[in-house]
């Protein structure tokens, strides 16, 4: 019994550890620091603006994001950044981006500047998302 009960256990906890490399990484810094890195990576800017008790982005943190080929793309193609955008940097931010509702997702350059702006849920979740970032890529 306790080798079942240790085979359990060492097969949960490599299961979430190989989970931990699906979906889509958000850099942890500030967004100018994104910026920098998306500029050093040759890279883009995936910006989610999303707010605590918005439902859809909840949506979006839970069943779209984690997706993994849209993570993988975005990964190796963008820098992500999710911003709360009622705490910390995020009603300045809300100035240089007026938004007219959550969540909102942008594509931006490296220097800031906005290549795609998408309001609220893709209907298409993922896939969706995926092909939006591949469009704006090219």
């Amino acid at each position: 019994m306790k080798k079942i009960l240790l085979f359990l256990m060492v097969m949960l906890s490599l299961s979430a550890f190989a989970a931990e490399g699906d979906g889509v990484t958000f850099f942890e810094g500030s967004f100018r620091q994104a910026l920098a890195k998306a500029k050093k990576e040759k890279k883009m800017v995936m910006f989610d603006a999303y707010t605590s008790w918005c439902g859809p982005c909840k949506v979006l943190k839970t069943k779209v994001f984690p997706n993994k080929e849209l993570g993988d793309y975005i990964n190796e193609h963008y820098v992500a950044i999710g911003v709360d955008m009622e705490a910390g940097e995020g009603p300045a931010l809300g100035n240089m981006y007026p938004l007219e509702g959550y969540p909102t997702i942008m594509f931006l350059d490296a220097n800031g500047k906005i290549k795609k702006k998408v309001l609220g849920l893709p209907q298409g979740g993922a896939k969706e998302l995926l092909s939006i970032a591949k469009s704006v890529k090219n």
